[in-house]
């Protein structure tokens, strides 16, 4: 074991002895950020909700993550519910939801924040109307007097610090020092319905796990029409496909890839004044003989002289014969045949056949055709 090896691995040795302390002491830490993700357990997530959805919409809820500009656009459905969550919706998006309002249809929007051109057309103004740590909110509706949901986690503290004569008011944020404020509205709008609340945090994790707290979500949406009911479901799945995001979402993942990274430098670091030059790379000779021999082929070609070129296989194909079977060639009669045919064991008619077109590429005068050069060629190939 050489002494660089020793040092990487004390240095190694090291960082996962800090790393696993690192492990040992390190405290879980929640997550309070509002994602609204329905994917997500932390408190301000949507798991919960989107398990008991559809219980709470009589299981006649379809979910798409499509957009409504883009499910509308695709598709044509009688009057039905929508649904919005806190979800980031383009403007053209909004039109197409009162659009279809317009024509008959409901549409439930729980999201603390609405484009003022949207909000302006249903007939309110919301704003920040409390800085309170804890409110409750509450049903105007009698039957619903009992049913009421604190909360005492950054609530958002928006509400409707105007609504329009024709907009009736649902529900309100109770607290001890401010006046009651609006918080749950409902709005004619052509044919249909638009409710608005506007604190999503009733159905996140952290408040339905509450004991009494689902009662409050289910008075909000028992305002809605029994039928269908779309729920347009923000894609948070597409943003973290990216392999890095999952590797630092998992701490085993994490510290892996830290000590990878750190490992890496090290090796770098240490190797850096010790790499050879770059070693030029010399190409060998190249070996030109079977260029040379298919010039002199395509010439003989060109030429047309098969004659020549006859003579000069058999003169090659004899010289093989006395230098590899030991046959002498001085004399191509029968024994010459015979000795070549035992030697080979081609067919007495192959040999025949092959001496017959050897002589006549000996022979000066004899008419030679490519045909015979071809077959005298293949024959040849055949026996050596």
């Amino acid at each position: 074991m050489n002494k660089t090896f020793k040092i990487y691995a004390v240095i190694f040795i090291i960082i996962l002895v800090i790393l696993a302390l690192l492990e040992v002491n390190k405290k879980d830490v929640t997550d309070w950020r509002k994602n609204f993700d329905v994917n997500q357990k932390t408190p301000f997530g949507l798991f919960v909700f989107n398990q008991e959805v559809n219980s709470l919409l009589k299981n006649n809820l379809k979910k798409t993550d499509q957009s409504p500009f883009e499910y509308y656009n695709q598709h044509k459905k009688q009057k039905h519910n929508i649904l919005v969550i806190e979800s980031e919706i383009d403007t053209e998006s909004w039109y197409r939801i009162l659009d279809e309002v317009s024509k008959g249809s409901d549409a439930m929007l729980i999201a603390s924040k609405i484009p003022k051109e949207i909000s302006d057309s249903i007939g309110y103004y919301d704003s920040m109307i409390s800085f309170d740590e804890q409110n409750v909110l509450k049903l105007t509706d009698k039957k619903y007097q009992n049913d009421f949901i604190k909360l005492d986690k950054f609530p958002s503290g928006n509400g409707f610090t105007y609504v329009k004569p024709n907009v009736e008011v649902l529900g309100k944020t109770v607290e001890k020092n401010n006046s009651d404020q609006a918080n749950f509205i409902k709005a004619k709008f052509g044919k249909g319905n638009i409710y608005v609340h506007s604190e999503p945090l009733f159905l996140t994790n952290y408040y339905l796990l509450k004991k009494g707290s689902i009662k409050y979500a289910q008075d909000v949406f028992s305002y809605l029409d029994d039928k269908e009911t779309l729920w347009f479901v923000e894609n948070n799945t597409k943003a973290s496909s990216f392999f890095m995001r999952f590797i630092l979402s998992k701490p085993a993942l994490k510290y892996a890839w830290w000590v990878f990274l750190g490992g890496l430098i090290l090796f770098i670091f240490f190797n850096a004044k010790r790499k050879q030059r770059i070693v030029p790379v010399i190409e060998p000779l190249k070996n030109t003989s079977v260029d040379f021999v298919k010039s002199i082929g395509n010439l003989y070609l060109q030429e047309g002289d098969f004659h020549d070129m006859m003579a000069k296989k058999a003169q090659y194909f004899l010289n093989k014969i006395r230098m590899e079977l030991l046959i002498d060639t001085q004399n191509l009669d029968e024994e010459f045949a015979k000795k070549l045919q035992l030697k080979t064991g081609k067919s007495v008619e192959t040999i025949n056949e092959a001496i017959d077109l050897i002589k006549k590429g000996q022979d000066p005068y004899a008419s030679v055709m490519k045909e015979d050069l071809a077959r005298m060629n293949k024959l040849l190939d055949e026996i050596i």
